[in-house]
Order: C-alpha cells, then sequence, then structure tokens
C-alpha cells in the first residue's frame, strides 16, 4: 500500500511555462526547393506539456491524489516576475528555495530557479537545480517529474554534457504514462538532438522514426530527420521529409534554408535559390535570413536569358 504522508503538492507540467519573448509574425508561404541549419538545442524551457486538467486526470488514473492548488501560486509569480525582472525573481527563487521547509515548496521553488538560470545561460546551475528538483518528487510521484527530467536534459544539452542529456531523457521517457504523445515525441526531438551531438547517428535517426510516429504532423522531427539525411547521404531521403515538413509548416523559415541546401547538393540551384530567396523574404533580420543571404551570395546571380550588351556601335 502507497504512502500517502509521502504525497506532496507538485506543480502540474503545465507549470513549464515559457519565459520568451513572443513573435507575433504574419509570413507568406515558403517557397520549398528543396538546407544547412545544425541540429542543435532546444530554447529553454520546454514548450508546453499536458494542460493542468489532462495531467490530473493522469495522475488520478495511477491512484495519485493532489491537494488543490493554492489559487494565486508562488511558481507562476516567480515565472511573472521574471519576464520583467530576472535579477529580482532570481533572488526570490533563492529566498524561497532557503526558507521552505516544505518538499514540494522546494521542487516549485529549483523548477523556477533552473528556468530562470536557463534564460540567463547559466546551464550549468539550471542543471543542478532541476536535478534537486528531481530528487525531491517522491517515487509514486515521478509522473509529475517527467517534464523536469526534460528540462535537466535540455540544460545538459545546452551546456555541453551531451551524454548526461541522453541519460535525463530516457530517463524520463522510461516514467509510465508520463507523458501523452505529443510530450514523448517532443523529449525524443531533444534526445534526437543529444545523440547527433555524440555522432550516434543511427539511434537519432531511430529516435526521430519514433517521432514520426508519436506525432506525425510534427515539422519539426521532419525537417530534423531531413537534415540528418541529408548529412549522411541520403538525399532522396531527404527531400522527402524535408517536402513533409513543409506540409506540416510551410512558414517555418529554418525549413526553407534545409529545403535549399538539399535542393543544392541535388544540383538543383534555381529551386535552393527560391528557397532561400523565401527565407529572406519573411526572415530579413532573423538568424535564419541572415543565412540565407550568405547562401544566396555563394550560389550567384541567377542566370539571364537575354544577350549580353555589346560596346560596339552598330554599323551607319
Amino acid at each position: 500500500m502507497k504512502d500517502k504522508t509521502r504525497m506532496i503538492d507538485l506543480p502540474a507540467p503545465m507549470f513549464a511555462q515559457e519565459i520568451v519573448v513572443e513573435r507575433a509574425q504574419t509570413v507568406s508561404l515558403m517557397q520549398i526547393g528543396p538546407a544547412t541549419m545544425p541540429m542543435r538545442p532546444s530554447d529553454l524551457p520546454i514548450p508546453r506539456r499536458r494542460s493542468e486538467q489532462e495531467q490530473r486526470e493522469a495522475e488520478r488514473e495511477v491512484g495519485l491524489v493532489r491537494p488543490d492548488l493554492p489559487e494565486q501560486d508562488r511558481l507562476a509569480q516567480c515565472l511573472a516576475k521574471a519576464q520583467t525582472n530576472p535579477d529580482a525573481a532570481l533572488v526570490e527563487a533563492q529566498t524561497w528555495l532557503g526558507e521552505s521547509r516544505d518538499t514540494g515548496q522546494q521542487v516549485r521553488a529549483n523548477q523556477c530557479l533552473g528556468m530562470l538560470r536557463s534564460n540567463m545561460g547559466d546551464f550549468d546551475g539550471a542543471l543542478e537545480a532541476f536535478s534537486q528538483a528531481v530528487a525531491g518528487v517522491p517515487t509514486e510521484q515521478q509522473v509529475a517529474a517527467v517534464p523536469l527530467m526534460a528540462m535537466a536534459g535540455n540544460a545538459a544539452l545546452a551546456g555541453g554534457k551531451a551524454d548526461a542529456a541522453v541519460g535525463w531523457f530516457d530517463r524520463a521517457l522510461a516514467v509510465p504514462g508520463g507523458a501523452d504523445n505529443a510530450a514523448l515525441a517532443e523529449i525524443q526531438i531533444d534526445r534526437s538532438r543529444a545523440l547527433v551531438a555524440l555522432a550516434r547517428n543511427a539511434e537519432a535517426a531511430s529516435a526521430l522514426d519514433e517521432v514520426h510516429r508519436l506525432a506525425p504532423e510534427a515539422a519539426e522531427g521532419w525537417l530534423l530527420s531531413a537534415t540528418l539525411a541529408r548529412r549522411t547521404d541520403d538525399l532522396p531521403r531527404a527531400q522527402r521529409d524535408i517536402e513533409i515538413a513543409s506540409k506540416y509548416d510551410p512558414r517555418d523559415p529554418r525549413v526553407g534554408l534545409e529545403a535549399g541546401v538539399i535542393a543544392v547538393l541535388s544540383g538543383r540551384d534555381e529551386a535552393a535559390r527560391k528557397s532561400w530567396e523565401s527565407v529572406v523574404a519573411v526572415d530579413r533580420d532573423g538568424e535564419a535570413g541572415k543565412v540565407a543571404k550568405s547562401y544566396l551570395e555563394q550560389l550567384g546571380p541567377a542566370p539571364t536569358s537575354q544577350a549580353p550588351e555589346t560596346t560596339q556601335k552598330p554599323a551607319p
């Protein structure tokens, strides 16, 4: 029989709120010519997971009972403060951690601290905070620890510790009922990045195949598998996967970049030019737009069908 006294009030995974500046742009449909945008760690923190209601239902199914969360949740307040005053939020999280004697509150404080440190680029500090948060979750509540494990994996990967990242992602995936298909796919995507960083390309390809199974409409999974196929010289597979990525997210400039690289390696320069020009059109001042400009410069000007001008005067 489970020891109910060890049950702690944990945040639902939905509390993995993003502290990012939202981009609101309307962009035109990207042309695909069938690029190189390297596989790199996801921006922290982990994107959306289950809704709080879905998480509560999942926990109820496995026999977990959580007390109702307070109306004004301190973790939400900490994260909200981080958007306007990160330094003050960091002091708040550290103070919260130091004064808390409740395990659940320590887990929450470490989660906020880890997310703050991630956004500040202190990935080693973030990894330590997320690790402490996971350690504070009782065994019978490991479902609630899965998002924290994934965050720890991302912090490790962003900090150049790919081997440790794989370990965290594997641990998260091993928790029975720990996430829905969409969340599992996101973890596998990040796991594939870590495996690529370790030059374990075959395992990375298998992870991305699992992403396609779990979330067949996830454009990022198709983009990464196209990139991996291109790197391993499987251009037909790369072309197929980048076309699928374009189908599901034609507005992503990364898709246009990869499409162009695949095209140029396949000897289709004009298709590449169209892809990269579309990237510049929608992301002129962004990272992708700058890379596309450099690719276009390397490709050179488009051929012209006009006859070359002559400096000779016509005969009288």
